[in-house]
């Protein structure tokens, strides 16, 4: 029941996801049962192919996260978390509110002991047909040298595990590629990832570099970060507008992402963009299953269980 146009866009987006996966996948969807089992008719699609768990309620992106979360027990957000948490999903995948998905997170899965702050991130095509993983890009605006220095380890576990990079090299968005150059947090995170064996780091990285083949794993804040997904999309619009047709710069539709995983907890859970339509859902989904194959959340616990 997340999103601007939810239920219809989620309804028609996993019925696409549904055509992509195998028979032994199955799609839960968690809502109004009436709306969704009529839309599911309405598109033609074979109910059987589909779970659907009655919600009563729904968080509104204009409701307090904690508040709602607490307050509407029988949200498609709180039911979703239930089922995570008891097993009976494999992954939970919302284009609701991320402050309430955020809060579902701490209340239920919680995050990996070690872990300081979980993490959202996003992919940057390159020019290869490849992308490189951007995090944080909006959960924590404020970080600490420690946390930027996790992120490093996550993005480049998920890099690997996921997206199938041998060896992912890990660069420190800054104003400079000298050691000595940038803020009092990204010259103390500097000195923490210099030389270290967690992950591969290449060094700081400039803005220049975003799009480079040379770097797999951008690491900054959530503030940097936001700025520079906000960024990538408005370039896409842009280059949309005036009517401009090239295969490298429509990958920066964030459609063919659809959600990214929060890293650092102990299960999958997806978060997608608001104004996701029904092409943004499928990919949501299908990247979800994919998070789920790589069972990014157990090679997380190993990594920081052997520190």
């Amino acid at each position: 029941m997340g999103g601007d146009y939810a239920p219809d866009a989620t309804v028609s987006g996993a019925i696409l996801a549904h055509q992509q996966l195998s028979g032994e996948d199955k799609i839960v969807l968690i809502g109004d049962q009436a709306r969704i089992e009529e839309l599911l008719k309405q598109k033609g699609a074979n109910s059987s192919g589909f779970e659907v768990v009655h919600a009563s309620e729904v968080i509104e992106m204009g409701d307090h996260p904690s508040k709602a979360y607490t307050q509407k027990v029988d949200s498609s957000i709180n039911i979703g978390f239930q089922l995570l948490q008891s097993g009976k999903i494999d992954g939970f995948a919302s284009a609701g509110s991320t402050g309430a998905m955020m809060v579902g997170v701490m209340y239920t899965v919680k995050s990996i002991p070690g872990i300081i702050r979980p993490t959202i991130t996003s992919p940057i095509p390159k020019q290869s047909g490849k992308s490189s993983i951007l995090l944080d890009v909006g959960l924590n605006a404020d970080c600490k040298p420690d946390v930027l220095y996790q992120y490093g380890i996550l993005g480049s576990l998920y890099a690997e595990h996921v997206f199938g990079y041998k060896n992912p090299k890990v660069g420190l968005m800054n104003i400079g590629s000298e050691g000595e150059k940038g803020n009092l947090l990204t010259k103390a995170a500097y000195q923490l990832m210099n030389g270290t064996k967690d992950f591969n780091f290449i060094g700081n990285i400039e803005g220049h570099d975003l799009f480079s083949e040379d770097v797999d794993v951008i690491v900054c804040d959530g503030f940097v970060g936001n700025i520079i997904l906000k960024q990538a999309e408005a370039f896409h619009e842009l280059v949309k507008h005036r009517n401009l047709e090239d295969e490298y710069f429509a990958r920066f539709n964030f459609e063919n992402y659809g959600g990214t995983p929060v890293l650092g907890i102990n299960s999958n859970v997806i978060i997608g963009h608001g104004i996701s339509n029904d092409i943004a859902i499928k990919n949501m989904i299908l990247h979800t299953k994919g998070v789920i194959e790589a069972n990014l959340p157990e090679k997380i616990k190993e990594f920081f269980k052997n520190e």
